[in-house]
This record gives C-alpha cells, structure tokens and sequence, in this order.
C-alpha cells in the first residue's frame, strides 16, 4: 500500500496552515520540530554578553538561585531550579503568587533570581521582581519581548523572542517554550562548567535511577568474591573440575 503525506504550508496573508492529504501525523510532527528547532537556533545566534553576565551574577552569590514563572513558563522554572539543584548550584522554584502571601520569605539578602516569561508583563512576575529588588538580589529575565516590563526592571535580559509558534493557529505556547527552555540550560550549563562540575559530582547528587547506577557502581560491587568462585588447578582432572 503507497504511503500517504501531507503537504503543509502557509496561506499567503493569513499566517494559517493548509494542508493536502498525503501523511498528517508525520507531516505535521515533522513540521512542529522544524519550527521549534529554528527558533532555538536563532537564540543561540542571539547570545551575548548578557548570558556571562547572568553566570557571573549566579556564580559571585553562595546561596541559593531563586527561579520563578506562571503557567507553562512556571512549569520550565520548576524544570531548571531542578536541573540547577542536580548541577552543584542550589536552587528554588518560587511561585510568584505564594509569594506575595508569605512565600517571598525563601528569598535571602543577594539570592539572584531567574524569571520567565513570554510576554514579560504578567502583572505578578512584575511585583516579585520590584519586592527581590529590595533584598539586594539582581533579577535575571528571560523574557519574549526585550521592551516589557520585567526587562525594563531586570539587571540582565535573556531574549527568548520566537518569530512564531508551532501551532497552526499561532498562540499555544511551543516555540516559546522550546526557547526559554534552552537558553536555562545553556545557562545552567555555563555555570556547571565553570564551576568544575563533573561526572562524579554529579553522582553524588543523583543516587537513583540507571543514571546514578551508572555514574556509581563499581566493578567491586558486582563482582564473585572467594568462596562465591569455582577454582580449580592446572594439575586438577577433568572428574574434579565438574
């Protein structure tokens, strides 16, 4: 049976999808992924100072990184506090709600914090970073649009600005996401490095799963030891042997 595909495109002036039967699934995947990894690839053309000077301003502190988001940019913030935390670098995701009915507490005098957001207005984003502010704690946005509101309040700004989304329709959050996403662990990443973290440190911190027990096992610790192996002589016969 012939295969069958579809053929995608952009309408002229309208931005949306159309499609001709051929393979949807296939097609539209394909497609998904080629606009997602375009716009990672024009972030990273986009690196410049500001990404050294967000790890110099993470490596300089020795307490904690504090990182923070709403909706699906909170959900890439509780991600990168974690892959900061598994990388030498000890890290807390805030919820910027909570925070503003106690929670701001787990901030510290210098604790440098990481916000994202695609539009960089959301309205409690905003009134977390004035309130780090005054702890003397420098805020780092990564941010869609370069003009808003947190990048204006921001010490330093990471462009995560995508030129569309994945979707058809142009307003689930995909490309965007893909981005923001990178650009933490690019950064997380910088700073691991220049911190000298390695393997081994790495599973210090990370005891389960197949990954600690690759990092972690030993020859010793599977190994037969004396009376657990059959030994035998040169001079032995084959009945002994058996």
């Amino acid at each position: 049976m012939q295969a069958k595909a579809y053929v995608l495109g952009y309408q002229k002036g309208g931005g949306a999808w159309y499609s001709t039967r051929v393979d949807r699934i296939r097609a539209i995947a394909r497609k998904v992924l080629e606009i997602e990894a375009e716009a990672v690839a024009q972030a990273a053309e986009r690196v410049n100072d500001s990404m050294e000077r967000a790890a110099r301003l993470i490596l300089a502190h020795p307490g904690k990184l504090v990182l923070s988001g709403v909706g699906k940019s909170g959900h890439i913030a509780r991600k990168l506090a974690s892959t900061f935390q598994s990388t030498g670098t000890p890290a807390v995701f805030l919820h910027p709600g909570e925070a503003a009915h106690g929670d701001l507490g787990v901030v510290q005098v210098g604790d440098p914090l990481i916000v994202i957001s695609k539009s960089g207005t959301t309205s409690e984003l905003v009134d977390l970073a004035a309130a780090v502010r005054e702890k003397a704690s420098p805020v780092i946005a990564v941010v869609g649009n370069m003009k808003s509101a947190l990048a204006r309040v921001a010490d330093v700004v990471l462009d995560a600005s995508v030129q569309r989304e994945a979707d058809p329709e142009g307003f689930v959050p995909t490309s965007s996401i893909a981005v923001a996403l990178a650009l933490g662990h690019a950064l997380a990443v910088a700073v691991m490095q220049e911190r000298g973290f390695r393997a081994a440190d790495f599973g210090k911190l990370h005891l389960g799963g197949q990954l600690g027990r690759n990092l972690n096992l030993q020859v010793a610790d599977v190994m037969h030891r004396n009376g657990e192996v059959a030994w035998v002589r040169p001079g032995d016969s084959l009945r002994q042997v058996v």
